[in-house]
């Protein structure tokens, strides 16, 4: 690939895609009204997960969020990435932050995808069914 045909997001390291693609997605989130409560949980100890963002919505809803980004969306695009064992992560890693709230608030799982310059919030994306 020559060096005109290049975009943006070829001059940047996967750290620095993944941050600028929360950072995007985190704007897109607040403007619909979305409160951040954490960005980058990491549960403690071996073989624990990070959930990318925390938000809150306006009717009290913990949203926890897995931002997925690709340059386009050949290939099934970038919600497709979600599959079930990232999901599974997703979970666990979501019961280590609400361990020892008394009263547990409703929650979800949200993706946001972004596919090249196109997001995508996909709001309730999969269930936990782990009792929450």
């Amino acid at each position: 690939m020559s060096l005109l045909k290049k975009k943006w997001f070829d001059f940047l390291t996967t750290r620095q895609r993944g941050a600028r693609a929360e950072d995007w997605a985190l704007a897109h989130l607040q403007a619909a009204g979305m409160q951040l409560l954490q960005r980058n949980y990491r549960t403690p100890g071996r073989g624990g997960g990070e959930i990318d963002l925390i938000v809150r919505a306006p009717d009290g809803t913990v949203v926890f969020v897995e931002v997925r980004a690709r340059s386009d969306a050949r290939f099934g695009g970038a919600a497709a990435t979600v599959v079930a064992a990232k999901q599974r992560h997703l979970v666990r890693a979501a019961r280590s932050y609400l361990h020892g709230q008394v009263t547990p608030p409703p929650c979800r799982f949200d993706v946001v995808a972004i596919d090249g310059e196109r997001i995508e919030w996909v709001r309730g994306a999969f269930d936990a069914a782990c009792g929450f």
